[in-house]
């Protein structure tokens, strides 16, 4: 549930030195790393979205009170799976740590007779135009002895916090408008507005020597500061300093989660991105179990689905794979924000409103309950009766009433969400026998085909949400079969993603700083894979399987594995959106990759000469013959090796000429072995991937 890291105000995260951009280079807000505090609960790695959180904001300080807000250098960072720290340039040597529902700090003072720990409860949001998030109602108590609590309410949730300093002898005091409320224990405000607003919070005082440290405990809740307390007690105890042992804690889970991946052989660089795409693809959603601030009974709560876009095509499919209890609570989740607000999110933060992003896509959620459905795994199951009620009403919501009525509706790419979650909710349906629902759904679910031109064999003439018709155009949807046919077949379908990829095309120049309106208009009208940089083009890539071309799909991956990832700045080609990119990076380094909603897998040359998943099943193994290692350059220096291409596979011994395995044979653990080679070969080229009406027409 919590997260907390140095706040400098930047873009998109509230860390760093940018600000807000979506088109070429970013501009710089600040010339250095710096922070004017440590702040809770940051988003990871989204954009164009103008404040995230960063509430209650901690700042060790050896000032007067009146400096604080302004930012100090930071030096010496540290970052690791849930630890970060930092040196300020005042000499206070910062630690965090965090729990499920607590977060610990420890400062390292230099000698001084007035240290202080300042909590500000009116921070939130960015440093940026109108990305400020101003509480409309707040709660602040010194209860004495070091401890101290308060209640925020931010965007329609009350966010409450429980604290405890590690010197209680030292004094604290309220604070409003950065002055000091001597004697005062309470502060209550019933509203607050931008211009009304003015800081306030609480502060511990005292003298420290050189090198003392100081601890602050924090424990989370959205449902009041009584539970709050209960949190930080059930985490941190409550004997005084907990950093080490919660942080240990943490670690452990870290470990065991990250464990559940293992690879062997590529470059080190390699490796390092693999682990660290393997982390941040686990770093979302945030799960707040018994916290709901929006119904009052138990159970799990799901926030910072950000957005179903971002994450339903590849990151849920590797939660559901890695730890399938979370996948399940994620799900009960969206069924019950269904039924408290009326719709299956799109995206979900910890704030009132659940469709504020239907402007990406429609009907996303029924993908995720088709995968998990159809796998009938222990413990994934739920109430699926109840979840085809809320599948079925959901498709007929906002775009969907259009889809209803006409069989489109722009933008034209909500026409093929729309279709595919009827295809999804149609196999659900079906499995639990409601036969005629199930035609109705499949019916409509052709309807596929009224967003294309077949004159073109692309996406017809409409707006897109962060892409264009070509982009949109090689979407792997459940009649691929169709599609492709639809499009003048295969040589057709390939030449028109040949040309999406550059087969054969000058090289383009990226755009830099402050781009011009000419210039970005030239690179659109390309109609250009712009890389892995929107979700758009995952899946992309795949969509030569479906037309017997997998040696493309092996130069495509192997080319954004090599080219567009790396371990130092830029080292990824775009947001990584909650851990969808790097999820992606993930499955493509491991061969494989996630048909999400349709229970598949489609098979590439992987990055690593092995790879295994830990899954419900026990095992699941990706091993290669022929894998070349990396060569090593005149510098002694590994570099990657050029593209490889499957010669053969087999799939538990039996040989396996097609290019796909269902997810339930990756699932229940198995041994997948390909043999490579330098050169494309008929291997996949005759055998395709199943498509919805290739499966009728048996």
């Amino acid at each position: 549930m919590v997260s907390a890291c140095a706040y400098s105000g930047a873009y998109p995260t509230g860390y760093g030195r940018y600000g807000k951009n979506t088109e070429g280079v970013p501009e710089e807000m600040f010339d250095r790393l710096q922070a004017s505090g440590f702040t809770h609960f940051q988003q990871s790695g989204t954009g164009a979205i103008r404040k995230y959180y960063n509430y209650i904001r901690v700042t060790p300080m050896v000032q007067q009170l009146d400096v604080l807000g302004e930012s100090w250098p930071l030096r010496d960072e540290v970052a690791q799976p849930g630890y970060y720290a930092a040196t300020l340039d005042t000499g206070v040597r910062c630690e965090i740590t965090v729990g499920e529902k607590v977060a610990v700090h420890r400062y390292t003072f230099p000698e001084h007779s007035n240290a202080r720990v300042v909590i500000d409860l009116s921070c939130g949001g960015l440093g940026i135009e109108l990305g400020r998030t101003v509480p409309l109602r707040a709660h602040a108590e010194s209860l004495g002895g070091g401890r101290a609590q308060g209640t925020v309410v931010m965007e329609g949730v009350p966010l409450s916090v429980a604290m405890e300093l590690s010197s209680p002898k030292w004094r604290q005091m309220l604070w409003y408008d950065r002055r000091l409320i001597d004697g005062g224990t309470r502060l209550d405000f019933d509203s607050i507005r931008h211009t009304t607003l003015r800081p306030f919070g609480m502060l511990f005082i005292g003298p420290t020597s050189a090198g003392q440290t100081v601890e602050i405990r924090l424990g989370f809740s959205l449902r009041g500061c009584e539970q709050a307390r209960r949190n930080l007690e059930d985490e941190c105890g409550t004997n005084g300093h907990a950093f080490d042992t919660v942080r240990s804690a943490t670690r452990a889970r870290w470990r065991e989660h990250l464990g559940r991946v293992q690879v062997d052989g590529g470059t080190p660089a390699r490796r390092t991105v693999f682990a660290t795409a393997l982390y941040h693809s686990l770093i979302k959603p945030c799960f707040a179990d018994d916290e709901s601030p929006f119904w009052p009974n138990s159970g799990p709560f799901a926030f910072d689905v950000c957005t179903m876009w971002d994450i339903y095509k590849t990151q849920l499919p590797l939660l559901t794979a890695l730890a399938p209890d979370r996948a399940r609570d994620l799900l009960e989740s969206l069924i019950r924000v269904c039924e408290e607000e009326g719709n299956f999110p799109i995206g979900y933060r910890m704030a009132r409103g659940a469709d504020r992003f239907f402007r990406q896509a429609s009907a996303l959620a029924h993908t995720v309950l088709a995968d998990v459905h159809g796998l009938a795994l222990p413990g994934l199951d739920l109430d699926w009766n109840w979840a085809l009620v809320h599948m079925v009403d959901d498709l007929r919501r906002m775009y969907g009433e259009d889809f209803w009525e006409h069989g489109v509706v722009h933008p034209i790419s909500h026409t093929l969400d729309l279709a595919y979650a009827h295809y999804c909710t149609a196999q659900v349906a079906r499995a639990l026998n409601d036969v005629h629902l199930a035609d109705d759904l499949e019916r409509r679910s052709r309807q596929w085909t009224n967003a294309f031109d077949p004159g073109t064999g692309l996406l017809r003439d409409s707006e897109f949400y962060e892409g264009g018709k070509w982009n949109y155009s090689f979407r792997l949807l459940h009649d691929m079969a169709g599609r492709i046919a639809l499009g003048g077949g295969d040589d057709a379908f390939v030449a028109n993603l040949d040309r999406f990829f550059g087969y054969g095309a000058d090289p383009v120049v990226q755009p830099g700083r402050r781009p011009q309106p000419p210039e970005m208009a030239a690179g659109y009208a390309l109609q250009r894979f712009e890389g892995l940089n929107n979700e758009p083009d995952m899946e992309a890539p795949w969509a030569y399987h479906y037309a017997g071309r997998p040696d493309r799909t092996a130069e495509i991956v192997h080319s954004a594995l090599t080219w567009q990832f790396g371990t130092g700045p830029g080292g990824l080609p775009g947001n990584d959106d909650s851990g969808g990119l790097s999820s992606w990076y993930v499955w493509a380094s491991l061969g494989l990759f996630p048909v999400a909603g349709q229970n598949l897998f489609l098979i590439n040359a992987p990055a690593f000469a092995r790879g295994s998943l830990k899954v419900s099943g026990g095992e699941f193994v990706v091993e290669t013959s022929g894998h070349r290692g990396a060569p090593i350059g005149a510098d002694g220096v590994e570099f990657d090796p050029p593209a490889q291409y499957v010669q053969s596979a087999t799939l538990n011994g039996e040989p396996l000429d097609a290019t796909h395995i269902s997810a339930a044979d990756v699932h229940r653990g198995g041994r997948l072995h390909l043999q490579l080679g330098p050169e494309p070969s008929a291997w996949g080229r005759r055998v395709r991937p199943p498509s919805a009406s290739m499966l009728e027409s048996r």
